[in-house]
């Protein structure tokens, strides 16, 4: 299993060079990715009906193509996953830009993870229609690998036109997309359509079985369980390294191939050296 870090994004501050010594030191570290989360827009708690979500305008996300641009030119091997990006309130043949740019520009060391989301807020303000947002996903996944294999492509789907056009320069290879998210029309989405799946919860019974739904649906698309990922997270808050060696090797044991350590809520704030330290601590206890 191939152990990464979660990127504190509201943590980190915007000190460029502490961001790039952040990337270069979870490399030295020896960490095989980083992830990092995306909300284009956060809800102020001051407006009509209040504010009860997980984050709000005072939370800071900073956006993952540049983001992922930027550490990448600063390092050579560890690679990148947004976790996840909310891909329906996107533009798609952008998305296909930006997502090709990165791939070409990092030497193919970016995965997209995508998801749907749940903040009407963001939708509302990118001008997209919360309603109907899986099927215009599964539609975009189709469409974002003809834009990144195909020289011109013609396409009339149920949300998206182009009408003999393709984007250049393309990857050398497709970006792989991993679907984040537990509901079970995501997961069988997940398994017609996707290289590897992110969960949003613990190595449980309930991960089991998202994991068997997946499984089916890409047996029942006639694709091989062989080769696709799962992108799991573990919290160094509250823990030990008892603790954290007994959640990665659940995880491990269900077949996780990447898992990510989260060193944000700790009290570490802009001070990289403490998250790179939280890190290490974790790799050292489920490595022993």
């Amino acid at each position: 299993m191939k152990l990464g870090v979660v990127f504190p994004h509201n943590e980190i501050g915007v000190d460029p060079v502490a961001i790039r010594d952040y990337a270069q030191g979870a490399q030295a570290l020896g960490a095989d990715h980083i992830l990092t989360y995306d909300h284009v827009l956060g809800a102020d708690p001051d407006r009509p009906g209040g504010w009860s979500g997980p984050y709000d305008k005072d939370v800071a996300f900073h956006e993952p193509f540049t983001l992922f641009s930027f550490m990448a030119a600063a390092t050579e091997t560890i690679g990148f996953c947004s976790c996840v990006m909310i891909l329906p309130q996107r533009q798609t043949a952008l998305v296909a830009k930006q997502a090709a740019e990165l791939a070409i520009l990092s030497g193919n060391r970016f995965r997209l993870g995508i998801g749907t989301g749940w903040n009407e807020v963001e939708y509302e303000a990118l001008d997209v229609p919360f309603a109907q947002r899986g099927a215009r996903q599964a539609e975009q996944v189709e469409l974002l690998r003809r834009l990144w294999t195909e020289d011109t492509v013609d396409y009339r789907g149920r949300f998206h036109t182009v009408t003999k056009a393709s984007i250049l320069p393309r990857p050398a290879e497709p970006v792989p997309i991993w679907f984040g998210g537990g509901h079970p029309a995501l997961l069988k989405r997940c398994g017609r359509l996707g290289d590897g799946w992110v969960p949003i919860g613990t190595p449980n019974e309930k991960s089991r079985e998202a994991l068997t739904t997946i499984r089916a649906a890409r047996e029942a698309a006639g694709l091989p369980w062989d080769g696709f990922g799962i992108q799991a997270q573990a919290q160094t808050r509250g823990g030990d390294p008892e603790r954290w060696k007994t959640h990665h090797d659940r995880w491990q044991d269900l077949g996780c191939t990447h898992l990510a350590v989260v060193t944000h809520y700790v009290g570490h704030g802009t001070d990289v050296d403490a998250h790179l330290k939280s890190a290490e601590e974790y790799f050292q206890a489920v490595k022993d």
